[in-house]
């Protein structure tokens, strides 16, 4: 089996998609530090250097004129009574949710990819393990050697695994060292409130509690990577079922768009909490409360995408192992 996994990681680099995987990351985090750069140096030269405290309470103030007025909705206005609360907190443990550094860089850049820019990099890789040995015509001659067809796929998913975990690691090192370099690498000690619970449309804080900033990254790149596996083995799966790597790429890119539009207006439709796109955002869990469904929590969307995944690889096995390849 060894042996088997190592030729597929060997067939990976020979694509070299890990190093275009690489360089798009590296290239994408460079844009949005610079981006974030400017942004923050046009604040600085606009409002000049204010106090994180005087502009959170400037934003409650904000929100509670929006909350009082006639023309907010009802559910943006529990979404904001939330987010108020939430706020008050940090003010209450005089934590700085936005410390300078390149810790709070990669803790927003985690959050912000792990719903479509992670899930596409895994697309990229899975979409033609299986499809391109059919559009190769070398599915008939890797069958011919003396190994079972469930150890082959196995490798595959072995392999795949692998590619997962080290495209993770190259993420946070990349946003790490960039944004280091720009922003400065202090602040990983910095406390983070997370725990927040929404219980009956109210924010329940029975569970809150401070972790360092540099154990909250590590539980983001868990939940990435745990998000990043699920949607490489689905992928995998229709790599399995389909034989064209541009349909199989065409179908997953349907769905993880569908997945990012239907998170903003899936809050009247309750069973839409049962589709693995919209539990994709499980780092939303850690520090804003409000599902995008009522009832959806972290273990809720944990458990929805292990089913799916499941379900993915079972068939996958049962598709590769029974069908006729030739």
């Amino acid at each position: 089996m060894t042996n088997l996994v190592f030729n597929e990681m060997l067939k990976l680099t020979g694509k070299r998609r890990l190093l275009v995987i690489a360089l798009i990351l590296g290239i994408l985090i460079s844009v949005f530090t610079y981006a974030q750069y400017r942004q923050a140096e046009e604040n600085r030269k606009r409002f000049g250097d204010v106090n994180w405290r005087v502009a959170m309470e400037q934003r409650i103030a904000s929100w509670q004129n929006r909350i009082t007025s006639s023309r907010t909705p009802e559910a943006t206005r529990k979404e904001l009574e939330i987010r108020m609360n939430q706020q008050k907190y940090y003010l209450e443990y005089n934590v700085n949710p936005s410390e300078p550094g390149a810790p709070t860089f990669v803790r927003g850049f985690v959050k912000s990819g792990i719903n479509l820019l992670l899930p596409l990099m895994m697309m990229i890789i899975a979409a033609d393990l299986v499809s391109a040995e059919h559009s190769a015509g070398t599915m008939k001659v890797l069958l011919t050697h003396s190994v079972r067809r469930w150890r082959i796929l196995l490798s595959k998913y072995l392999a795949l695994l692998l590619s997962v975990s080290l495209i993770i690691t190259l993420f946070g090192l990349l946003s790490a060292v960039i944004s280091g370099l720009v922003f400065g690498f202090q602040g990983w000690g910095a406390p983070v409130l997370t725990g927040f619970k929404v219980s009956g449309g109210q924010l329940d804080a029975s569970g809150m509690h401070l972790v360092p900033q540099w154990q909250y990254i590590l539980m983001e790149l868990g939940l990435a990577w745990f998000v990043s596996a699920v949607v490489a083995t689905i992928t995998f799966m229709f790599s399995v079922l389909v034989r064209s790597t541009a349909a199989v790429m065409g179908i997953m890119l349907a769905c993880l768009i569908a997945g990012t539009i239907l998170s903003t207006m899936v809050a009247s439709w309750e069973s839409a909490k049962y589709l693995f796109m919209v539990n994709l955002q499980l780092i939303s869990y850690l520090e804003d409360a409000a599902p995008p469904v009522e009832g959806m929590s972290l273990g809720f969307s944990l458990l929805v995408l292990l089913v799916w995944g499941t379900a993915a690889l079972i068939i996958s096995f049962v598709s590769f192992t029974r069908r006729d390849v030739y």
